[in-house]
């Protein structure tokens, strides 16, 4: 038997409780599909669901609770899906009405198997998570020191890990072809990855404490650029183990972002401030202040004239970083994504056409706001830790993969 529930309050928040982030409730009827491994009885669930503009399927808790007086009982049938990893794996679960008729659904706007699907096989937080530049493939870095891939279609099969890590997997890149992988560690090393046979290929040393972040270049030679809490950026070629140079700073850098020409560097640390280097200068050609916490992410926007950043202040900001813009750069800020307690390196991401925004937050959802307006868009449940990363598909459809302190990723589809 299989527990449906209607909740007419939105998720739990750990770290918000009380504070309402939606003005108006409507019901959303459609049958989730709720991924679980090893696992044979899945609470499915029907709940009011609490949203500003479109519906989205969004997983919840798989606690059981009574169904509400008067809810017919319903029936469910467990399909199990092959796993490619021992510890990772996918169950579908599908459910029908008393009288056997299928539960109408939203309409779908993409090509996954399900509305949403929770990925689970990590044995720690997870950190990082990106889709390869094709969107069939999904990699996540964890707490765990491995690194898994993802089929993102079909069954969302787990079929490659990648370890030799000694510290945890703190930041991901793709190559561009996809065919590598890059990785930034806690150990303090860069990894290169062939994710065709699962070998790192090479082990980049250089950085003396734990490297935070880590961006490549969109043209041009294949270059990556990380941050260290040594306070230095290293830029790097794949193919060599050690450094092309450093470019110094006095603190820990918890953040970069490589500009689309290449010849640009945006930082964020612990001084809560953006800098903008010259990389043939060595020199900072100017600063961006606004945030009054440590920066957590950048990225740069599709069309290369705004960067977005997010921070432990609770905010989500764009720059404007056309030559010659005015002096004070700041173009929006976004709220409604609290950083909460425990203060992780929580990441903001673009869509495909630079007109929506996502970050990961400590109330354990995931916010999407529209980047023009700044409007909120989603307040996402699902997710029972807090959110440290989120990204939008590549290709065009409305897809967007989150990983969480919880141990788990959830993939889904937006509305349109």
């Amino acid at each position: 038997m299989v527990a449906f529930i209607c909740w007419t309050q939105p998720a739990h928040r750990r770290h918000q409780v009380g504070l309402s982030f939606f003005p108006q409730r409507l019901a959303l009827n459609f049958c989730y599909h709720y991924f679980r491994p090893k696992t044979r009885l899945v609470t499915n669930q029907f709940f009011y669901f609490s949203k500003l503009t479109e519906a989205l399927a969004v997983t919840m808790s798989g606690e059981k609770r009574p169904a509400p007086e008067g809810f017919g009982t319903s029936h469910q049938l467990v399909v199990k899906r092959n796993k490619a990893a021992e510890n990772a794996g996918t169950e579908l679960v599908k459910s029908s009405s008393q009288n056997g008729a299928l539960i109408q659904s939203v309409p779908r706007t993409s090509g996954l198997d399900a509305p949403i699907m929770e990925l689970t096989g990590h044995s720690g937080e997870v950190f990082a998570v990106r889709f390869d530049p094709t969107a069939q493939h999904i990699a996540s870095g964890s707490m765990d020191r491995s690194i898994l891939l993802w089929n993102t279609y079909g069954q969302c099969e787990n079929y490659g890990q990648l370890t030799g890590h000694r510290g945890a997997v703190l930041d991901l890149q793709w190559s561009r072809d996809s065919r590598a992988l890059f990785s930034a560690s806690a150990d303090m090393t860069l990894g290169s990855w062939d994710v065709e046979t699962g070998e790192r290929v090479r082990r980049h040393v250089g950085h003396e404490e734990i490297i935070n972040c880590l961006d490549i270049s969109k043209r041009g030679q294949e270059l990556l650029v990380s941050g260290s809490d040594d306070g230095s950026i290293g830029i790097w070629d794949p193919r060599q183990k050690d450094a092309l140079d450093y470019l110094q700073t006095e603190l820990p850098i918890t953040a970069v972002a490589l500009s689309e020409a290449g010849n640009e560097i945006y930082s964020g640390g612990i001084d809560n401030t953006i800098h903008a280097w010259d990389i043939r200068k060595k020199a900072i050609v100017y600063s961006m202040a606004g945030h009054t916490d440590t920066i957590t992410s950048l990225q740069i926007s599709p069309d290369s004239q705004t960067l977005l950043s997010n921070s432990h202040d609770s905010t989500v900001r764009t720059w404007d970083i056309r030559p010659f813009a005015p002096t004070n750069r700041q173009v929006k800020t976004y709220d409604g994504a609290p950083v909460g307690l425990e203060k992780n390196l929580i990441r903001a991401s673009w869509d495909l056409k630079g007109e929506k925004i996502a970050a990961g937050s400590g109330d354990r959802s995931v916010v999407v706001w529209e980047a023009k307006t700044g409007k909120l868009l989603y307040k996402l449940p699902g997710h029972k830790g807090t959110v440290n990363d989120v990204r939008f598909s590549p290709n065009d459809e409305p897809i967007i993969v989150s990983c969480s302190s919880d141990r788990n990723l959830v993939l889904g589809e937006l509305g349109k």
